[in-house]
């Protein structure tokens, strides 16, 4: 599955701008520009969190922004602007971004509260 989405004005939704959104199972690529193109890329196993926002001009004319935290060096959070079915995309992102990094075995696990056995002995002493 593939979702290539326009940054759009705010104003009526419209994709009067140059910069194309494409997310695909391993890749986030972002092209911008008309004269001078910029091509950006950030493969989805280094999405660590993605969220969705909307302003009250946004949610009138069906559109949101999807910002994704990356380990990515050149761009920490992409932000996909103005954008339709934002929500599904913010789902689809969470969704391969999770299955890319347990296929690549790159799985953060959180452990919290572990202690070293040592200084449980030392406790109980």
């Amino acid at each position: 599955m593939e979702y290539v989405e326009r940054k759009r004005w705010v104003f009526f939704g419209l994709p009067f701008t140059f910069t194309k959104y494409t997310v695909k199972e391993d890749m986030i690529t972002i092209d911008e520009g008309l004269l001078k193109t910029i091509e950006n890329d950030c493969f989805m196993y280094k999405v660590q969190d993605v969220s969705h926002s909307a302003s009250l001009a946004e949610k009138v004319f069906g559109l949101g922004t999807v910002t994704c935290y990356t380990g990515d060096t050149t761009h920490p959070q992409l932000v996909l602007q103005h954008i339709k079915h934002s929500k599904e995309v913010k789902e689809y992102i969470l969704k391969q971004s999770e299955e890319a990094r347990l296929k690549r075995r790159t799985v953060n696990m959180l452990d919290i509260g572990s202690e070293d056995l040592s200084d449980m002995e030392d406790m109980d002493d």
